[in-house]
């Protein structure tokens, strides 16, 4: 893996009532909205508050060519209620696909980026975000990956 930016997966939107963003949205065609799922599947979690990552409410939706999150974060600190107190609603991170997350995430040390927050899964998928927001347009960088897909589709 060279490229940890490469491949775009979803854009998350931090905002103050995701239900009824998620309904705007679907009120003009972006839809439909599905709950994450439950935050307590990290199980290795390094974050600065995990009462506030575990308090944070997500909906995504993936359209055509992208994933679109939107998350509403606890009152309790985290750097998405942060971001949210300072700069109001608006675009927080840009997630990237990768094959492997501690992989993808020795890679983005390497290149000097410093980690915000991150978690894992038992089977090694999570996520990972950098501390880019104040060189990036105000945006963190996050690599991820997904769980393996189990069972066969038909």
């Amino acid at each position: 893996m060279t490229d940890i930016f490469k491949k775009l997966h979803h854009v998350c939107i931090v905002v103050r009532d995701v239900r009824r963003t998620a309904a705007y949205y679907q009120s003009v065609g972006i839809g439909p909205w599905h709950d994450y799922p439950p935050l307590a599947q990290f199980t290795e979690l390094d974050v600065p508050n995990p009462d506030g990552f575990q308090g944070t409410i997500y909906k995504y939706t993936d359209i055509a060519n992208v994933q679109i999150q939107l998350c509403q974060p606890s009152e309790l600190d985290s750097p998405q209620r942060r971001f949210l107190d300072k700069h109001g609603e608006g675009v927080f991170h840009l997630g990237f696909d990768v094959p492997d997350c501690d992989a993808g995430e020795d890679m983005g040390r390497a290149m000097g980026l410093k980690v915000l927050m991150r978690g894992r899964r038992p089977n090694g998928s999570g996520f990972t975000h950098f501390d880019t927001a104040a060189k990036a347009g105000g945006v963190v960088l996050e690599i991820r990956a997904s769980p393996p897909v189990t069972g066969h589709k038909a």
